[in-house]
C-alpha cells in the first residue's frame, strides 16, 4: 500500500502540472485585415430607436448587409474587410440618419458610429 501511494504521488502531480500548462489560454493575435462596426441608433429626441434598420453598403462590391436593432437601438457588423469602404445608414418609420462612412483611413478595428435619426425629406418618402 506505501509503495503504490509513493508511485501514485508523482504521477498526480505530473499530471496536475501538465493540465495547468495545457489549460492556459493562449491570447491569439487578431487579424488586422478584419474589422468589426457597432453602435447605436437614436431618434430625435435623443432616444434608441428599436426595430430601425441599418443598412451597411460596400463600396467596391455594392452589396447591402442590413441589420435591425434591438434593445437600446444597437446594430453591429462583423468580420468586414479594413481594404474596402462602407456607408452605413438607418431608416426607421419616417426618419433616416445621414449617411456614413467607414473608410480605409479609419485604422480602428472596433469602430463605434452612432446614427441619428432625422425626418426623412421630401423626395426620400417613397
Amino acid at each position: 500500500m506505501n509503495r503504490r501511494f509513493f508511485v501514485l504521488l508523482p504521477l498526480l502531480a505530473m499530471s496536475l502540472f501538465a493540465f495547468q500548462f495545457t489549460n492556459q489560454k493562449k491570447s491569439k493575435r487578431r487579424d488586422p485585415n478584419v474589422r468589426n462596426v457597432e453602435g447605436v441608433v437614436t431618434q430625435v429626441d435623443g432616444t434608441p430607436a428599436v426595430g430601425a434598420v441599418v443598412q451597411l453598403k460596400n463600396m467596391q462590391s455594392l452589396a447591402v448587409k442590413s441589420f435591425i436593432t434591438q434593445d437600446g437601438g444597437k446594430y453591429q457588423f462583423q468580420n468586414l474587410s479594413t481594404h474596402t469602404d462602407y456607408e452605413l445608414k438607418a431608416d426607421w418609420k419616417e426618419f433616416a440618419s445621414p449617411t456614413r462612412a467607414l473608410t480605409i483611413f479609419d485604422t480602428r478595428l472596433d469602430a463605434i458610429l452612432n446614427l441619428k435619426l432625422e425626418p426623412k425629406k421630401a423626395d426620400e418618402k417613397k
